[in-house]
């Protein structure tokens, strides 16, 4: 096979590429398709890290994926395509091997908000997804917590369980019918998915139903009844989850791989715990992970065709184990492993790169693209979710009063973060004038807006008889097409934009953040006008009412300086002055209120850590901890039903300085002690004209619960008195009542009272009363627990 021919070139806009196997070519999914997966195909995958395209320091992740209906041709042709993309990585990617509705947590965590099984093969004539297309009736099993899957399957009441999610599609309605059994957080992880069926398969206009209690859903369970027959007995429970047991994962040997004549030898070598030491670099090794995983390790001097034959060695060793065939299996190079495959070692240090030859990977891997390739090259416009080059006519319409305002061309990508905005594009594809409207909804916009926005949408899309494609866009989300065709101008404001524009005096100091490297990336985004808010690494504007400061750190590229001229251009008519960091003129800190410390490291490749962060979903299935790895993660993946764990594999060593300053923590007694000097009279002993020392069991509160005033123990002796005050801020007598220091602001407190310890004011009764126990049981709690009641409780 002519690698040339057969490989397509990737674009560099992008992380994620999917590509179909059909009839022994590689064709890419359009992105729009992205976690949709024909049973009779297989698939390619590559995902390379923002790392690797800036420095080419990382690997990256190439998996094939076999449908379970797909036959040894198919299967056969994804193989010899992962080794020519290989080769063309340069060798520097880990690779997977995917088996439908088994696959690794890698490869589910691209696809959000899920995976979508579909039953038989891709015709070449068809499109992978048909938007618009409501001639359907189709069954969909959804499963899954963290990574959601769904699959056809018959429909009929028969596939029905408690415990599950099944989506019954209808074309223009879908309805999403809930078990039982199920948890809110899989009922939200659902619903997503729904979601997203509904905007990329019929355009955002079908009509969704939820049936949570089927008691009270009647008109949604009389369709689902007219469409599935009447059910007959109680559904069952789900199918029990066959998960891998967690003593079974950590269950780990290490297997030396070699040949003597013509026989395969496998050799146990070791059990956990393994060392890095154990791996030769001119050898070949087998990781069994207690049946979960199978990883195969190749060293760098290991021979060529050993890496060639790495897959079918792990299937034969599957086999030869009596594993399920589904078993995962990943491969990995001498000096290019995962994180999952270095956490099985006691310990790992990074190697010295090997260097090999990327020639083939710049070539594949495009820095910058010409929008004028998309014309001849419709596969890549697709691969970069791109209906075409970006040069059709667009319409900007701004959401005010509840209606549609028209925007002058000329401010078409200058928008407000609290306003919403309709984006018309008119494109004409094989003769035929399409229309994409793009609903585009700033951070800071109202609920009436967001409702305003759609009602907009709805009118124009009548206006259109039907025929436009929406896709809502969330600030800050914005997809490369919806950049491109704003041509990488895309500003957006903060606050409102008012009648006419007019949102702020010209007077005010803005400052805006630019970022991105080309059209299909770049974005500008308003952020306070204040030093600390600048970063070493990217390029500023700073307007002021009679000049305009483009302003570069010393870690951008020249990619983002020429853009930022690009917008600087565009948005603004004041004198432009540009400012290299380190060289800024005094009018410029004015401006900004004066210097204040900002991230000014420099992003250099040897500064990128060898271990990427890991992020996991904890989860509690019975009664057993179990962590799902979340990886290509993104703050999207954070929610209010989960409990996340990020792993950034640092292990900070403190100085005595910071663990006297803050790592000993805060002392209950030194605090309470403190407390009681600082604000109530206090007795001393003379002694030589001197005070004496002061004890524990010299100071003796009143139980009385008035707390006036400490007086000496008996035991102290003496009875001569005098105030003593341990700083020369004005002391409170006693205690405070609880309306003056519960739910009180700082500036409203009495003088003389820490706002950061309210609760130290509080007689011992009435200390007892709101906090259910003695200051001396308060203070012995750990820290964070102090400070969680008094949160709840108005003292924080």
């Amino acid at each position: 096979m002519d690698i040339n021919k057969g490989l397509p070139a990737i674009a560099s806009h992008r992380d994620l590429h999917v590509w179909i196997i059909e009839n022994q070519r590689m064709v890419p999914v359009p992105e729009r398709a992205y976690g949709n997966f024909f049973e009779e195909h297989c698939y390619i995958v590559l995902h390379v890290p923002r790392s690797l395209k800036a420095t080419q320091g990382a690997s990256s992740d190439l998996h094939y994926w076999v449908g379970k209906e797909a036959d040894a041709a198919a299967q056969g042709s994804a193989g010899a395509f992962v080794q020519h993309l290989l080769e063309a990585l340069g060798g520097a990617a880990v690779q997977h091997r995917e088996a439908q509705g088994h696959e690794s947590h890698c490869f589910r965590s691209y696809f959000r908000p899920g995976v979508l099984y579909r039953k038989g093969g891709l015709d070449s004539a068809l499109k992978h997804v048909e938007t618009n297309m409501y001639n359907i009736q189709r069954l969909l099993h959804i499963q899954g917590r963290k990574h959601v899957s769904a699959t056809e399957v018959e429909l009929s009441w028969n596939s029905f369980n408690k415990s599950d999610i099944f989506l019954l599609d209808l074309g223009k309605i879908m309805i999403q019918w809930n078990g039982p059994e199920t948890s809110i957080s899989e009922k939200a992880r659902g619903l997503a998915l729904t979601c997203s069926l509904q905007d990329r398969e019929r355009g955002g206009r079908a009509q969704i139903g939820v049936v949570d209690d089927e008691v009270k859903a009647t008109d949604l369970m009389r369709i689902m009844e007219a469409v599935l027959g009447c059910r007959v007995g109680n559904l069952p429970a789900s199918m029990p989850n066959k998960s891998i047991n967690q003593l079974q994962k950590a269950s780990v040997r290490l297997y030396h791989v070699c040949e003597k004549e013509e026989d395969l030898v496998i050799q146990e070598l070791a059990t956990c715990p393994l060392t890095q030491d154990l791996l030769r670099e001119e050898d070949y090794y087998i990781l069994d992970q207690g049946g979960s995983k199978i990883y195969v390790w190749q060293g760098r001097m290991s021979g060529l065709q050993e890496k060639k034959a790495a897959f079918s060695r792990a299937l034969a060793f599957i086999q030869a184990k009596g594993y399920p065939t589904y078993t995962n299996v990943e491969v990995v190079n001498d000096g290019a492993e995962s994180a999952a495959f270095k956490q099985l070692f006691r310990a790992w240090s990074a190697k010295k790169p090997e260097n090999r030859n990327l020639h083939g990977m710049s070539e594949l891997i495009r820095g910058r693209l010409d929008v004028g390739e998309l014309h001849s090259q419709p596969e890549l416009a697709a691969q970069l979710r791109m209906v075409d080059d970006a040069s059709g006519q667009v319409e900007v319409w701004c959401i005010q009063d509840l209606c549609r305002q028209p925007m002058d061309p000329k401010h078409h990508g200058q928008l407000y973060a609290g306003n919403c905005y309709l984006v018309l594009y008119t494109y004409q594809k094989m003769g035929r004038v399409q229309y994409i409207l793009y609903l585009w909804q700033g951070h800071q916009a109202t609920t009436s807006e967001i409702k305003a926005l759609n009602c907009n949408a709805e009118e124009l899309d009548l206006m259109y008889h039907g025929a436009l494609v929406r896709e809502h866009v969330t600030m800050g989300s914005e997809p490369p097409h919806f950049l491109a065709i704003l041509q990488g101008q895309l500003v957006v404001f903060q606050g409102r934009m008012g009648h006419n524009r007019k949102e702020l005096p010209a007077s005010a100091m803005r400052l805006f953040h630019v970022q991105g490297t080309d059209i299909y990336n770049t974005k500008t985004m308003e952020v306070p006008a204040r030093a600390s808010a600048l970063n070493s690494n990217d390029v500023f504007l700073l307007v002021t009412a009679s000049i305009c400061y483009l302003w570069f750190g010393k870690g951008c590229s020249g990619d983002q300086r020429e853009m930022a001229r690009t917008v600087v251009t565009a948005m603004s008519g004041e004198t432009k002055e540009t400012v290299l960091e380190g060289q800024e003129p005094p009018c410029f800190w004015e401006a900004l209120g004066g210097r204040a410390p900002y991230p000014s490291n420099k992003r250099l490749p040897e500064d990128v850590s060898s271990f990427q962060p890991r992020l996991f979903e904890c989860s509690s299935q019975m009664g057993q901890l179990v962590l799902t790895e979340v990886v290509f993660f993104s703050q999207e993946d954070l929610d209010k039903y989960d409990i996340m764990l990020l792993d950034t594999w640092q292990e900070n060593n403190q100085s005595y300085e910071e663990v006297v300053d803050g790592g000993l923590g805060a002392k209950p007694a030194i605090f309470e002690l403190t407390a009681e000097l600082n604000n109530f009279q206090l007795s001393r002993v003379p002694s030589h004209g001197r005070a004496g020392p002061l004890s524990p069991r010299t100071l003796k509160g009143s139980q009385d619960g008035s707390g006036n005033e400490l007086q000496l123990d008996s035991k102290g002796g003496g009875t001569s008195t005098s105030s003593y005050h341990s700083s020369p801020k004005p002391t409170i007598k006693g205690s405070l009542p609880r309306e003056q220091l519960m739910h009180q602001a700082a500036e409203d407190l009495p003088e003389g009272v820490d706002p950061a310890h309210k609760e130290f004011y509080l007689s011992d009764s009435d200390f007892q009363d709101i906090f259910g126990k003695s200051k001396e049981e308060f203070y012995s709690m750990a820290k964070w627990r102090q400070q969680q009641e008094k949160k709840q409780l108005g003292f924080f």
